[in-house]
Protein backbone atom coordinates (compact mmCIF):
# COMPACT_ATOMS: atom_id res chain seq x y z
CA UNK A 1 0.00 0.00 0.00
CA UNK A 2 1.18 3.09 -1.13
CA UNK A 3 0.51 6.41 1.40
CA UNK A 4 -0.86 9.42 -0.88
CA UNK A 5 1.16 12.65 -1.03
CA UNK A 6 0.48 15.73 0.87
CA UNK A 7 -3.09 16.86 -0.06
CA UNK A 8 -4.13 20.47 -1.57
CA UNK A 9 -5.19 21.18 1.68
CA UNK A 10 -2.40 20.48 3.70
CA UNK A 11 -0.19 22.33 1.45
CA UNK A 12 -2.21 25.55 2.15
CA UNK A 13 -1.83 25.16 5.73
CA UNK A 14 1.84 24.43 5.16
CA UNK A 15 1.70 28.40 4.36
CA UNK A 16 2.23 31.06 6.86
CA UNK A 17 -0.54 33.19 5.00
CA UNK A 18 -2.98 32.52 2.73
CA UNK A 19 -2.74 34.91 -0.72
CA UNK A 20 -5.32 36.51 -1.10
CA UNK A 21 -6.69 38.39 -4.21
CA UNK A 22 -9.96 40.50 -4.82
CA UNK A 23 -11.85 40.89 -7.71
CA UNK A 24 -14.01 43.99 -8.28
CA UNK A 25 -15.82 45.33 -11.26
CA UNK A 26 -18.41 48.32 -12.27
CA UNK A 27 -19.71 48.29 -15.33
CA UNK A 28 -20.14 52.07 -16.21
CA UNK A 29 -17.62 54.72 -15.75
CA UNK A 30 -20.52 57.28 -13.85
CA UNK A 31 -19.11 59.36 -11.00
CA UNK A 32 -22.37 57.13 -8.58
CA UNK A 33 -19.81 53.95 -10.36
CA UNK A 34 -16.69 55.32 -9.29
CA UNK A 35 -17.17 55.91 -6.13
CA UNK A 36 -18.97 52.21 -5.43
CA UNK A 37 -15.79 50.97 -7.33
CA UNK A 38 -13.01 52.91 -5.25
CA UNK A 39 -15.26 51.81 -1.82
CA UNK A 40 -14.64 48.31 -3.38
CA UNK A 41 -11.23 48.63 -3.48
CA UNK A 42 -10.88 50.20 -0.38
CA UNK A 43 -13.19 47.54 1.77
CA UNK A 44 -11.11 44.67 0.42
CA UNK A 45 -7.72 46.11 0.72
CA UNK A 46 -8.67 47.01 4.78
CA UNK A 47 -10.41 43.40 4.86
CA UNK A 48 -7.15 41.59 3.85
CA UNK A 49 -4.63 43.65 5.64
CA UNK A 50 -6.20 43.02 8.97
CA UNK A 51 -6.47 39.42 8.69
CA UNK A 52 -2.90 37.58 10.22
CA UNK A 53 -3.74 34.67 8.11
CA UNK A 54 -3.99 36.39 4.83
CA UNK A 55 -1.53 38.84 2.58
CA UNK A 56 -2.38 40.92 -0.56
CA UNK A 57 -1.95 39.40 -3.68
CA UNK A 58 -3.53 41.93 -5.20
CA UNK A 59 -6.53 43.99 -5.77
CA UNK A 60 -7.96 43.53 -9.26
CA UNK A 61 -10.56 45.82 -10.55
CA UNK A 62 -12.08 46.62 -14.01
CA UNK A 63 -13.57 49.91 -14.18
CA UNK A 64 -16.55 50.60 -16.86
CA UNK A 65 -16.57 47.42 -18.41
CA UNK A 66 -19.06 44.89 -19.07
CA UNK A 67 -19.56 41.25 -17.16
CA UNK A 68 -20.54 39.90 -19.83
CA UNK A 69 -17.26 39.28 -21.86
CA UNK A 70 -14.45 37.61 -19.35
CA UNK A 71 -11.81 38.16 -22.28
CA UNK A 72 -12.59 42.14 -22.43
CA UNK A 73 -11.52 42.13 -19.13
CA UNK A 74 -7.97 43.00 -18.82
CA UNK A 75 -7.96 42.84 -15.18
CA UNK A 76 -9.65 40.14 -14.43
CA UNK A 77 -7.93 37.93 -17.38
CA UNK A 78 -4.71 38.80 -15.42
CA UNK A 79 -6.33 37.70 -11.82
CA UNK A 80 -6.60 34.39 -14.00
CA UNK A 81 -3.30 34.09 -15.22
CA UNK A 82 -2.05 34.42 -11.77
CA UNK A 83 -3.80 31.97 -10.72
CA UNK A 84 -2.63 29.50 -13.00
CA UNK A 85 0.96 30.51 -11.97
CA UNK A 86 0.15 29.61 -8.42
CA UNK A 87 0.35 32.95 -7.57
CA UNK A 88 -2.55 33.22 -5.67
CA UNK A 89 -4.15 30.71 -2.75
CA UNK A 90 -8.41 32.71 -2.56
CA UNK A 91 -10.58 35.40 -4.37
CA UNK A 92 -12.89 37.59 -2.59
CA UNK A 93 -15.42 39.07 -4.34
CA UNK A 94 -18.57 40.88 -4.11
CA UNK A 95 -20.76 38.85 -5.56
CA UNK A 96 -21.95 36.26 -8.59
CA UNK A 97 -22.92 39.28 -10.96
CA UNK A 98 -19.48 40.99 -10.21
CA UNK A 99 -17.55 38.51 -10.88
CA UNK A 100 -19.50 37.72 -14.58
CA UNK A 101 -22.69 38.07 -15.85
CA UNK A 102 -22.24 35.89 -18.40
CA UNK A 103 -23.19 32.14 -16.93
CA UNK A 104 -20.80 30.01 -19.36
CA UNK A 105 -18.08 31.96 -18.70
CA UNK A 106 -18.75 32.09 -14.70
CA UNK A 107 -19.27 28.65 -14.55
CA UNK A 108 -15.96 27.53 -16.87
CA UNK A 109 -13.63 29.80 -14.78
CA UNK A 110 -15.37 28.78 -11.04
CA UNK A 111 -14.31 25.08 -12.30
CA UNK A 112 -11.01 26.29 -13.73
CA UNK A 113 -10.34 27.71 -10.36
CA UNK A 114 -11.47 24.59 -8.02
CA UNK A 115 -9.77 22.51 -10.26
CA UNK A 116 -6.01 24.62 -9.21
CA UNK A 117 -7.24 24.18 -5.81
CA UNK A 118 -8.46 27.85 -5.43
CA UNK A 119 -11.65 28.85 -3.99
CA UNK A 120 -13.78 31.79 -4.67
CA UNK A 121 -15.73 33.17 -2.06
CA UNK A 122 -19.21 35.52 -2.78
CA UNK A 123 -20.03 37.48 -0.35
CA UNK A 124 -23.05 38.78 -0.79
CA UNK A 125 -25.08 35.10 -1.53
CA UNK A 126 -22.34 33.63 1.47
CA UNK A 127 -21.08 30.80 -1.34
CA UNK A 128 -17.82 29.24 -1.78
CA UNK A 129 -16.66 27.32 -4.55
CA UNK A 130 -15.19 24.58 -2.53
CA UNK A 131 -18.18 23.14 -1.04
CA UNK A 132 -19.65 20.75 -2.40
CA UNK A 133 -23.09 22.30 -3.88
CA UNK A 134 -22.09 25.64 -4.33
CA UNK A 135 -22.03 24.88 -8.40
CA UNK A 136 -25.83 24.63 -7.99
CA UNK A 137 -26.13 27.77 -6.47
CA UNK A 138 -23.44 29.76 -8.51
CA UNK A 139 -25.33 28.29 -11.76
CA UNK A 140 -28.91 29.71 -10.38
CA UNK A 141 -26.85 33.31 -9.45
CA UNK A 142 -25.33 33.49 -12.64
CA UNK A 143 -28.39 32.66 -14.73
CA UNK A 144 -30.19 35.61 -12.64
CA UNK A 145 -27.26 38.03 -13.51
CA UNK A 146 -27.22 37.41 -17.12
CA UNK A 147 -31.07 37.66 -17.44
CA UNK A 148 -30.48 41.11 -15.82
CA UNK A 149 -28.03 41.96 -18.05
CA UNK A 150 -30.45 40.76 -21.39
CA UNK A 151 -33.06 42.78 -19.57
CA UNK A 152 -30.58 45.93 -19.14
CA UNK A 153 -29.54 45.55 -22.22
CA UNK A 154 -33.15 45.50 -24.13
CA UNK A 155 -34.03 48.77 -21.95
CA UNK A 156 -30.69 50.53 -23.83
CA UNK A 157 -31.40 48.86 -26.65
CA UNK A 158 -35.45 50.78 -27.03
CA UNK A 159 -33.39 53.91 -25.75
CA UNK A 160 -30.94 54.28 -28.62
CA UNK A 161 -34.03 53.41 -30.44
CA UNK A 162 -36.10 56.35 -29.16
CA UNK A 163 -33.57 59.06 -29.51
CA UNK A 164 -32.50 57.77 -32.84
CA UNK A 165 -36.48 58.30 -33.94
CA UNK A 166 -36.15 61.79 -32.35
CA UNK A 167 -33.01 62.58 -34.90
CA UNK A 168 -30.68 62.63 -31.87
CA UNK A 169 -27.10 62.20 -33.68
CA UNK A 170 -24.26 60.93 -31.66
CA UNK A 171 -20.59 61.54 -32.67
CA UNK A 172 -17.51 59.72 -31.50
CA UNK A 173 -15.17 62.85 -31.58
CA UNK A 174 -11.69 60.60 -30.69
CA UNK A 175 -12.44 58.84 -34.02
CA UNK A 176 -14.36 61.11 -36.51
CA UNK A 177 -12.29 63.01 -38.80
CA UNK A 178 -13.56 66.43 -39.56
CA UNK A 179 -15.18 67.73 -36.57
CA UNK A 180 -14.72 67.87 -32.91
CA UNK A 181 -17.53 69.12 -30.01
CA UNK A 182 -18.28 72.87 -30.24
CA UNK A 183 -19.12 75.10 -27.10
CA UNK A 184 -22.53 74.73 -27.10
CA UNK A 185 -21.74 70.45 -27.54
CA UNK A 186 -22.68 70.28 -30.98
CA UNK A 187 -20.10 69.52 -34.17
CA UNK A 188 -18.06 72.21 -35.32
CA UNK A 189 -15.97 71.69 -38.26
CA UNK A 190 -11.83 71.43 -37.31
CA UNK A 191 -10.53 73.18 -40.20
CA UNK A 192 -7.29 71.20 -40.74
CA UNK A 193 -8.78 67.95 -40.31
CA UNK A 194 -11.38 69.28 -42.75
CA UNK A 195 -8.75 69.70 -45.66
CA UNK A 196 -7.22 66.13 -45.22
CA UNK A 197 -11.40 64.79 -45.74
CA UNK A 198 -11.63 67.08 -48.71
CA UNK A 199 -8.20 66.33 -50.68
CA UNK A 200 -9.39 62.60 -49.94
CA UNK A 201 -12.66 63.32 -51.89
CA UNK A 202 -10.64 64.91 -55.04
CA UNK A 203 -8.16 62.40 -55.10
CA UNK A 204 -10.88 59.65 -55.49
CA UNK A 205 -12.31 62.05 -58.29
CA UNK A 206 -9.55 62.55 -59.88
CA UNK A 207 -9.05 58.54 -60.54
CA UNK A 208 -7.00 57.98 -57.98
CA UNK A 209 -7.36 54.33 -56.13
CA UNK A 210 -8.07 53.49 -52.51
CA UNK A 211 -4.35 52.12 -52.50
CA UNK A 212 -3.03 55.52 -54.28
CA UNK A 213 -5.15 57.85 -51.72
CA UNK A 214 -3.63 56.14 -48.70
CA UNK A 215 0.32 55.94 -50.09
CA UNK A 216 -0.31 59.63 -50.54
CA UNK A 217 -1.86 60.13 -46.90
CA UNK A 218 1.37 58.13 -45.12
CA UNK A 219 3.88 59.91 -47.58
CA UNK A 220 2.43 62.84 -46.33
CA UNK A 221 2.44 61.75 -42.39
CA UNK A 222 -1.49 62.98 -42.21
CA UNK A 223 -2.62 61.59 -38.69
CA UNK A 224 -5.77 58.99 -38.84
CA UNK A 225 -8.93 59.15 -36.93
CA UNK A 226 -7.50 57.37 -34.39
CA UNK A 227 -4.35 59.61 -34.91
CA UNK A 228 -2.50 56.72 -35.96
CA UNK A 229 0.29 57.30 -39.26
CA UNK A 230 -0.67 54.07 -41.53
CA UNK A 231 -4.05 54.69 -43.26
CA UNK A 232 -5.76 51.60 -44.64
CA UNK A 233 -7.82 51.73 -46.95
CA UNK A 234 -11.21 50.55 -45.01
CA UNK A 235 -10.85 53.64 -43.01
CA UNK A 236 -10.73 55.80 -46.72
CA UNK A 237 -13.45 53.74 -47.74
CA UNK A 238 -15.60 54.65 -44.79
CA UNK A 239 -14.99 57.94 -45.46
CA UNK A 240 -15.97 58.29 -48.92
CA UNK A 241 -19.31 56.63 -48.02
CA UNK A 242 -20.15 58.57 -44.97
CA UNK A 243 -22.92 60.93 -45.42
CA UNK A 244 -22.27 63.12 -42.05
CA UNK A 245 -19.52 64.65 -44.12
CA UNK A 246 -22.33 66.60 -46.33
CA UNK A 247 -24.00 67.64 -42.68
CA UNK A 248 -26.94 64.45 -42.62
CA UNK A 249 -26.94 61.53 -40.66
CA UNK A 250 -28.17 58.18 -41.20
CA UNK A 251 -29.39 56.45 -37.70
CA UNK A 252 -29.06 52.67 -36.46
CA UNK A 253 -27.33 51.64 -39.46
CA UNK A 254 -25.75 48.65 -36.96
CA UNK A 255 -27.01 47.49 -34.03
CA UNK A 256 -25.15 44.87 -31.52
CA UNK A 257 -27.59 41.90 -31.71
CA UNK A 258 -26.56 39.98 -28.73
CA UNK A 259 -25.95 41.34 -25.48
CA UNK A 260 -23.26 38.56 -24.06
CA UNK A 261 -21.27 38.35 -27.36
CA UNK A 262 -21.92 41.90 -27.91
CA UNK A 263 -21.72 41.32 -31.87
CA UNK A 264 -22.76 43.98 -34.03
CA UNK A 265 -25.23 42.93 -36.95
CA UNK A 266 -25.50 45.38 -39.91
CA UNK A 267 -29.36 46.73 -39.85
CA UNK A 268 -31.16 45.14 -42.42
CA UNK A 269 -34.16 44.52 -40.39
CA UNK A 270 -34.85 47.46 -38.07
CA UNK A 271 -35.96 51.15 -38.93
CA UNK A 272 -33.24 53.46 -40.32
CA UNK A 273 -33.96 57.06 -39.37
CA UNK A 274 -32.04 60.15 -41.82
CA UNK A 275 -31.37 63.20 -40.41
CA UNK A 276 -30.55 66.32 -42.63
CA UNK A 277 -28.58 69.24 -42.55
CA UNK A 278 -27.88 68.30 -38.55
CA UNK A 279 -24.35 69.73 -38.58
CA UNK A 280 -21.82 71.81 -40.94
CA UNK A 281 -20.96 70.12 -44.07
CA UNK A 282 -17.34 69.22 -45.03
CA UNK A 283 -18.41 68.07 -48.46
CA UNK A 284 -21.09 69.20 -50.72
CA UNK A 285 -23.82 67.11 -51.61
CA UNK A 286 -23.32 67.08 -55.31
CA UNK A 287 -19.54 65.75 -54.60
CA UNK A 288 -20.79 63.34 -52.23
CA UNK A 289 -23.41 61.81 -54.84
CA UNK A 290 -20.63 62.09 -57.80
CA UNK A 291 -18.51 59.54 -55.10
CA UNK A 292 -20.85 57.69 -54.83
CA UNK A 293 -21.81 57.21 -58.31
CA UNK A 294 -18.02 56.66 -58.87
CA UNK A 295 -17.90 53.91 -56.03
CA UNK A 296 -21.08 51.94 -57.57
CA UNK A 297 -18.82 51.94 -61.25
CA UNK A 298 -15.96 51.17 -59.90
CA UNK A 299 -17.32 47.69 -58.13
CA UNK A 300 -19.68 47.07 -60.97
CA UNK A 301 -16.75 46.73 -63.47
CA UNK A 302 -17.37 43.16 -64.75
CA UNK A 303 -14.93 40.50 -64.08
CA UNK A 304 -12.78 38.99 -66.77
CA UNK A 305 -9.89 36.58 -65.74
CA UNK A 306 -6.43 37.85 -66.91
CA UNK A 307 -3.68 34.79 -67.31
CA UNK A 308 -0.36 35.90 -65.86
CA UNK A 309 -1.45 38.99 -63.60
CA UNK A 310 -2.50 38.56 -59.58
CA UNK A 311 -5.87 40.39 -59.82
CA UNK A 312 -9.05 40.34 -62.13
CA UNK A 313 -9.90 43.33 -64.14
CA UNK A 314 -12.67 43.68 -61.66
CA UNK A 315 -10.49 44.89 -59.19
CA UNK A 316 -10.10 48.98 -60.19
CA UNK A 317 -6.92 50.57 -60.92
CA UNK A 318 -6.09 54.00 -60.89
CA UNK A 319 -2.52 54.14 -62.34
CA UNK A 320 -3.65 54.65 -65.75
CA UNK A 321 -6.30 56.42 -67.36
CA UNK A 322 -6.71 53.95 -70.30
CA UNK A 323 -6.65 50.94 -68.19
CA UNK A 324 -10.45 51.12 -67.88
CA UNK A 325 -11.33 52.92 -71.40
CA UNK A 326 -9.14 51.21 -73.72
CA UNK A 327 -11.15 48.35 -75.37
CA UNK A 328 -10.53 45.80 -78.24
CA UNK A 329 -13.10 47.12 -81.34
CA UNK A 330 -13.05 43.19 -82.87
CA UNK A 331 -13.68 41.22 -79.48
CA UNK A 332 -14.50 43.79 -77.30
CA UNK A 333 -12.18 42.66 -74.40
CA UNK A 334 -10.08 45.29 -72.96
CA UNK A 335 -6.43 46.85 -73.58
CA UNK A 336 -3.62 46.27 -71.43
CA UNK A 337 -0.46 48.07 -70.91
CA UNK A 338 2.47 46.35 -71.71
CA UNK A 339 6.60 47.10 -72.00
CA UNK A 340 8.29 45.43 -74.77
CA UNK A 341 12.10 45.68 -75.02
CA UNK A 342 14.10 45.07 -77.65
CA UNK A 343 18.12 45.34 -77.86
CA UNK A 344 18.06 47.09 -74.78
CA UNK A 345 15.53 49.26 -75.98
CA UNK A 346 11.94 49.39 -73.68
CA UNK A 347 8.74 50.73 -75.63
CA UNK A 348 5.07 50.37 -73.71
CA UNK A 349 2.43 49.36 -76.19
CA UNK A 350 -1.01 47.88 -75.67
CA UNK A 351 -2.64 45.02 -76.64
CA UNK A 352 -6.01 43.31 -76.62
CA UNK A 353 -6.62 40.86 -73.36
CA UNK A 354 -8.19 38.16 -75.08
CA UNK A 355 -5.11 37.63 -77.55
CA UNK A 356 -2.35 38.85 -74.80
CA UNK A 357 -3.83 35.44 -72.72
CA UNK A 358 -5.49 33.21 -74.61
CA UNK A 359 -3.29 33.87 -78.22
CA UNK A 360 -4.91 34.56 -81.65
CA UNK A 361 -7.88 31.65 -81.51
CA UNK A 362 -10.11 33.75 -79.82
CA UNK A 363 -8.91 37.41 -81.11
CA UNK A 364 -6.58 37.28 -84.14
CA UNK A 365 -6.77 40.75 -86.02
CA UNK A 366 -6.61 43.27 -82.36
CA UNK A 367 -3.43 44.95 -83.46
CA UNK A 368 -0.71 45.88 -80.93
CA UNK A 369 -0.62 49.91 -80.43
CA UNK A 370 1.85 51.63 -79.36
CA UNK A 371 1.33 53.93 -76.65
CA UNK A 372 2.91 57.66 -77.72
CA UNK A 373 0.92 57.02 -81.15
CA UNK A 374 -2.19 56.45 -78.66
CA UNK A 375 -1.57 59.08 -76.61
CA UNK A 376 -0.93 61.72 -79.60
CA UNK A 377 -4.28 60.79 -81.30
CA UNK A 378 -6.67 60.91 -77.94
CA UNK A 379 -5.12 64.71 -77.62
CA UNK A 380 -5.97 65.50 -81.16
CA UNK A 381 -9.38 64.01 -81.02
CA UNK A 382 -9.76 66.18 -77.99
CA UNK A 383 -8.29 69.37 -79.80
CA UNK A 384 -10.96 68.44 -83.11
CA UNK A 385 -14.14 68.25 -80.53
CA UNK A 386 -12.81 71.73 -79.16
CA UNK A 387 -12.98 73.18 -82.30
CA UNK A 388 -15.75 71.21 -84.18
CA UNK A 389 -18.19 73.77 -85.66
CA UNK A 390 -16.67 76.97 -84.76
CA UNK A 391 -13.38 78.96 -85.34
CA UNK A 392 -12.63 79.90 -81.69
CA UNK A 393 -9.44 78.76 -79.92
CA UNK A 394 -9.58 75.30 -78.71
CA UNK A 395 -9.78 75.12 -75.29
CA UNK A 396 -12.47 78.06 -75.34
CA UNK A 397 -14.22 76.15 -77.80
CA UNK A 398 -14.49 73.14 -75.71
CA UNK A 399 -15.37 75.13 -72.68
CA UNK A 400 -18.74 76.35 -74.93
CA UNK A 401 -19.31 72.90 -75.43
CA UNK A 402 -19.30 71.26 -72.10
CA UNK A 403 -21.33 74.14 -71.06
CA UNK A 404 -23.96 73.53 -73.99
CA UNK A 405 -23.94 69.70 -73.25
CA UNK A 406 -24.53 70.03 -69.32
CA UNK A 407 -26.96 72.49 -70.16
CA UNK A 408 -26.02 75.12 -66.87
CA UNK A 409 -28.36 77.87 -65.93
CA UNK A 410 -31.70 77.79 -64.46
CA UNK A 411 -32.19 81.67 -63.19
CA UNK A 412 -35.59 81.95 -62.07
CA UNK A 413 -34.53 85.79 -61.16
CA UNK A 414 -36.57 87.55 -63.13
CA UNK A 415 -39.67 86.10 -62.79
CA UNK A 416 -38.78 86.16 -58.90
CA UNK A 417 -38.57 89.75 -59.29
CA UNK A 418 -41.88 89.67 -60.71
CA UNK A 419 -43.65 87.83 -58.29
CA UNK A 420 -42.52 90.33 -55.85
CA UNK A 421 -43.90 92.95 -57.68
CA UNK A 422 -47.48 91.05 -58.08
CA UNK A 423 -47.90 90.57 -54.83
CA UNK A 424 -47.24 94.06 -53.62
CA UNK A 425 -49.83 94.97 -55.87
CA UNK A 426 -52.18 92.44 -54.82
CA UNK A 427 -51.78 93.30 -51.36
CA UNK A 428 -51.85 97.14 -52.20
CA UNK A 429 -55.24 96.70 -54.48
CA UNK A 430 -56.80 94.18 -51.64
CA UNK A 431 -56.51 97.13 -48.50
CA UNK A 432 -59.03 99.37 -50.88
CA UNK A 433 -61.29 96.17 -50.30
CA UNK A 434 -62.51 95.99 -54.06
CA UNK A 435 -62.05 92.84 -56.41
CA UNK A 436 -61.13 93.82 -59.69
CA UNK A 437 -60.62 91.98 -62.93
CA UNK A 438 -57.33 93.59 -62.82
CA UNK A 439 -56.13 91.92 -59.73
CA UNK A 440 -58.04 88.53 -60.87
CA UNK A 441 -55.44 88.83 -63.57
CA UNK A 442 -52.60 89.49 -61.46
CA UNK A 443 -53.50 86.77 -59.01
CA UNK A 444 -53.54 84.23 -61.59
CA UNK A 445 -50.54 85.50 -63.60
CA UNK A 446 -48.65 85.39 -59.78
CA UNK A 447 -50.20 81.35 -59.53
CA UNK A 448 -48.30 80.67 -62.87
CA UNK A 449 -45.41 82.34 -62.05
CA UNK A 450 -45.31 80.76 -58.82
CA UNK A 451 -45.70 77.23 -60.44
CA UNK A 452 -43.42 78.19 -63.04
CA UNK A 453 -40.48 78.74 -60.59
CA UNK A 454 -41.27 76.26 -58.28
CA UNK A 455 -40.97 73.85 -61.88
CA UNK A 456 -37.46 75.73 -62.55
CA UNK A 457 -36.02 75.17 -59.11
CA UNK A 458 -37.11 71.60 -59.40
CA UNK A 459 -35.27 70.90 -62.39
CA UNK A 460 -31.94 73.28 -61.08
CA UNK A 461 -31.87 70.51 -57.95
CA UNK A 462 -32.37 67.55 -60.46
CA UNK A 463 -29.33 69.02 -62.52
CA UNK A 464 -27.01 70.07 -59.63
CA UNK A 465 -25.23 66.75 -59.72
CA UNK A 466 -24.59 68.06 -63.53
CA UNK A 467 -23.73 71.08 -62.58
CA UNK A 468 -21.19 69.64 -60.59
CA UNK A 469 -19.94 66.97 -62.93
CA UNK A 470 -19.38 70.30 -65.41
CA UNK A 471 -17.15 71.99 -63.01
CA UNK A 472 -14.95 68.81 -62.87
CA UNK A 473 -14.58 68.95 -66.51
CA UNK A 474 -14.30 72.90 -66.79
CA UNK A 475 -11.32 72.19 -63.87
CA UNK A 476 -9.73 69.29 -66.34
CA UNK A 477 -9.87 72.11 -69.54
CA UNK A 478 -8.22 74.90 -67.62
CA UNK A 479 -5.08 72.46 -67.42
CA UNK A 480 -5.29 72.46 -71.17
CA UNK A 481 -3.29 74.82 -72.99
CA UNK A 482 -3.95 76.01 -76.96
CA UNK A 483 -0.40 75.84 -77.84
CA UNK A 484 1.26 72.75 -76.45
CA UNK A 485 -1.70 70.08 -75.10
CA UNK A 486 0.07 67.12 -73.50
CA UNK A 487 -1.97 64.23 -72.43
CA UNK A 488 -2.82 63.78 -69.25
CA UNK A 489 -4.83 61.18 -67.27
CA UNK A 490 -6.86 63.52 -64.97
CA UNK A 491 -8.28 65.42 -68.31
CA UNK A 492 -9.08 61.65 -70.00
CA UNK A 493 -10.84 60.81 -67.16
CA UNK A 494 -12.82 63.61 -67.09
CA UNK A 495 -13.59 64.09 -70.56
CA UNK A 496 -13.37 60.47 -72.45
CA UNK A 497 -15.55 57.75 -72.01
CA UNK A 498 -14.27 54.98 -73.97
CA UNK A 499 -11.72 54.29 -76.79
CA UNK A 500 -11.85 51.34 -79.13
CA UNK A 501 -9.60 50.55 -81.40
CA UNK A 502 -10.86 49.49 -84.94
CA UNK A 503 -7.64 48.90 -86.52
CA UNK A 504 -3.53 49.45 -86.25
CA UNK A 505 -4.17 53.30 -87.41
CA UNK A 506 -7.61 53.83 -86.59
CA UNK A 507 -9.14 54.38 -83.53
CA UNK A 508 -12.92 55.74 -81.95
CA UNK A 509 -13.20 58.04 -79.19
CA UNK A 510 -16.69 58.51 -77.42
CA UNK A 511 -16.53 61.71 -75.37
CA UNK A 512 -18.78 61.86 -72.33
CA UNK A 513 -21.07 64.43 -74.06
CA UNK A 514 -22.05 62.06 -76.33
CA UNK A 515 -20.32 62.64 -79.41
CA UNK A 516 -17.53 60.32 -81.27
CA UNK A 517 -14.61 61.18 -83.22
CA UNK A 518 -12.87 58.80 -85.33
CA UNK A 519 -9.16 59.52 -85.57
CA UNK A 520 -6.04 58.21 -87.00
CA UNK A 521 -2.95 56.97 -85.13
CA UNK A 522 -0.70 58.02 -88.19
CA UNK A 523 0.14 62.09 -87.87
Amino acid sequence: MIQPSVSPEQKKESHKQLRVAAYCRVSTDSDEQELSFEAQREYYTDKIMRNPEWTMAGIFADEGISGTQANKRKEFMRMIRLCRQGKIDLILTKSVSRFSRNTVDCLTYVRELKGLGIPVVFEKEGLNTMHMTSEIYISMHGIFAQSESESLSGNVRMGVQMAAKKGKVNFNYSSFLGYRRGPDNKPEIDPEQAETVKLIYQRFLAGDSLVAISRLLNEKRIPTPMKKTNWGTQTIQSILTNEKYKGDALLQKTYVSDCITHKIKKNDDRPKYYVENNHPAIISPETFNRVQEEIARRNSKRKVKQVGTKTSLGKYSGKYALTERLVCGKCGSPYRRCTWTSHGVKRVVWRCISRLDYGTKYCPDSPTIYETDLHAAIMRGICDLATHGTAAQPVDALKLHVKAYFGKGNSTAEDELRAQELISRITQAAAGGVYSEEMASMVAELNELKQRIAEAKARHSKNALSNQRMDGVMAAINKLSDADVEFSDDIVRQIVDCVRIQSADKIEISFKNGDIHEMLLAT
